[in-house]
């Protein structure tokens, strides 16, 4: 059994990772984590170092395995003759209690060689193969925010993180829903080669190396834009166009032609959260993007966001995030810029 690493492992060593895959596996969940351990390994190889990645899928039986896409992948190792392994990644699937049933071998592999696995990381949905195997009772874990309540229901002794991208526990990883395959392997090689070599990836595949937030942290516009046939929808769109405005409740709910009353009643009950606390969050999501992407002086930042003052949007942001912006900048920003 390959030997758990601490911290970042000399350039020169490769390290092999198992991608586990059956009919109707989440094409992107396979094909982003294969990309990023590609870049890493060229980033290397580029710098002249021999390590990398080595990459085998692996199935309930050989052969060419269909996504839930047009794509298809070709197995090379069937899961009966695959023991415990370095590293290794489960794709999830979009129906996954069909799936559980109509693929003993997935859970069945988990069951005997998971916990001799070095690395062993369940993505998106493909966290229930490993709770079906009782790898994770007693354990936080994480999975699609949409399938964490039939998680709870069918695991009740697994602690599910509706909102973490990605969650360790010993030897076992999890993942959030399908894109955040891509933050766990950026993660894996960080911690196989170093910050340096994961940045590299992450500005290749124009990704944050850690997204900020968690997948309960959906744009508020991108939200409102998906409501109802109320109209709260384009409240919510001319307040965001004018943030840099001193808006009051009187201004959105003359803009809508609407009562005060009736205006926070309705959006209240669209969006679940008044006018003023959205509008509030909306000034957050722009400062969250320029504390990220440019390097700012944090009263500019403030100011461009339609915060009155730095120290409103400090508040605005230990309310809501639980650290400051010069915190959240330093923990989150991979553009190269420095706090202000």
């Amino acid at each position: 059994m390959p030997t758990p690493t601490a911290g970042p492992m000399t350039p020169d060593y490769r390290r092999e990772v198992t991608l586990i895959v059956y009919p109707g596996f989440k094409t992107l969940e396979a094909t982003g984590p294969i990309s990023v351990l590609g870049y890493a390994s060229q980033h290397l190889q580029a710098a002249g170092h021999k390590g990398g990645y080595e990459v085998t899928i692996a199935a309930p039986r050989t052969g060419l395995i269909p996504s839930d896409t047009v794509m298809s992948l070709e197995a090379e190792v069937a899961l009966r003759d695959l023991g415990a392994c370095d590293t290794v990644m489960i794709a999830g699937a979009p129906r996954i209690e069909k799936v559980l049933d109509a693929e003993p071998e997935v859970v069945r592999w988990c069951r005997q060689h998971g916990r001799e696995t070095t690395r062993c990381a369940a993505l998106c949905t493909g966290s229930f193969f490993l709770a079906e195997a009782g790898l994770l009772d007693g354990q936080r874990a994480a999975t699609h925010w949409n399938y964490a309540a039939r998680m709870r229901l069918r695991f009740p002794d697994v602690s599910v993180d509706a909102d973490a991208i990605f969650v360790q526990a010993g030897n076992f990883w999890t993942s959030a829903g399908v894109t955040a395959a891509i933050d766990l392997a950026l993660a894996f090689v960080e911690q196989d080669y170093g910050r340096d070599i994961a940045l590299a990836v992450a500005r290749d595949m124009v990704m944050y190396l850690k997204r900020p937030g968690g997948q309960s942290q959906f744009s508020t516009l991108l939200t409102g834009q998906s409501a109802g046939a109320t109209g709260m929808g384009d409240v919510l769109t001319w307040m965001s166009a004018r943030l840099d405005q001193a808006l009051t409740l009187e201004d959105i709910a003359r803009a809508a032609c609407m009562s005060v009353r009736s205006l926070t009643r309705g959006f209240t009950a669209e969006f679940g959260a008044s006018p003023m606390a959205t509008l509030e969050r909306l000034r957050c999501d722009r400062a969250k993007t320029l504390l990220l992407d440019t390097d700012l002086p944090l009263k500019t930042v403030a100011f461009r966001a339609g915060f009155q003052s730095d120290e409103q949007m400090r508040k605005a942001f230990r309310r809501r995030f639980s650290l400051s912006p010069r915190d959240y900048r330093a923990r989150f920003a991979t553009a190269g810029s420095e706090p202000a």
